[in-house]
């Protein structure tokens, strides 16, 4: 198990960048994180994020409580997102994720777990009391967070400006065909959701972003070496005061510095 740090020198040294050998070492690297903080601070509020790549980062963090090395007793979370419309328990909603991937193994009061409402009848009043529950917490304290091979972060897709509140997204066509995989056909993919904004991702006092595989190799390059954009949204983090990303090989494949 090896992994990396370097700092993207261009950027600042605001971003540290960890390059694992595996996706494996990714995983636990994340959850030592996540741990840490816990640890610290029992009462620790994390901002969580669904999708493939932080599922290890879970497994690992189930693996430190049954050992008794953490305890969620007094924690509460935050998800970025959840598809919308789809009720909790639709196995496809984020929400049953959440509970089939950490909260069902781990001793977390689920009164302190929040996701998104993707069943509510209103939509502009779900993305308003979640953003009003954000902004009385005064931010996370770490935001767990992946990327699309597009730079999507949350479900704050590739755009002209960059929105700052927790709203309502239309998916782009790439993202859904991204996510059918999670779905029996790419028509029962949910063509909309509700996600935190780049403002309320940015309000987080520590960020985390894990990625792995080629496929998000273009999406890295572009968040840490390119320009800060809308449209790529996980560009706005070079802006962010502490910022970790934790990457395989595979998806630091196109960082310049990296391998300069």
């Amino acid at each position: 198990m090896s992994a990396k740090w370097y700092t993207c020198e261009s950027r600042g040294n605001n971003v540290k960048v960890l390059v694992c050998d595996s996706y494996e070492t990714l995983s636990k690297k994340a959850a030592g994180i996540l741990a840490g903080i816990v640890n610290v601070k029992p009462d620790a509020v994390l901002g969580l994020a669904t999708g493939s790549s932080p599922v290890g980062t879970y497994k690992e963090l189930i693996k430190l409580y049954e050992a008794g090395l953490l305890d969620f007793s007094k924690v509460r979370t935050y998800n970025l997102d959840e598809y919308y419309p789809l009720a909790p328990e639709n196995d496809q909603s984020y929400h049953y994720f959440m509970n089939v991937n950490l909260f069902d193994h781990v001793n977390i009061d689920k009164e302190s777990v929040h996701v998104p409402d993707g069943n509510a009848a209103d939509m502009n009043e779900a993305c308003a009391s979640y953003e009003a529950m954000l902004n009385e917490i005064g931010g996370v304290d770490i935001q767990v967070l992946g990327i699309g091979g597009n730079g999507h972060i949350g479900f704050n897709e590739p755009c002209d400006e960059f929105v700052g509140p927790t709203h309502v997204v239309s998916l782009t066509e790439s993202t859904i065909q991204a996510n059918s995989r999670f779905f029996e056909k790419i028509e029962d993919v949910p063509t909309k959701a509700i996600s935190m904004g780049i403002g309320s991702i940015m309000k987080a006092k520590k960020i985390l972003l894990v990625a792995n595989g080629a496929g998000k190799a273009e999406a890295i390059a572009k968040t840490l070496e390119g320009p800060i954009v809308p449209q790529v949204p996980a560009s706005i983090l070079q802006l962010h005061p502490d910022v970790t990303i934790i990457v395989d090989e595979a998806a630091a494949a196109g960082l310049k510095e990296y391998h300069a």
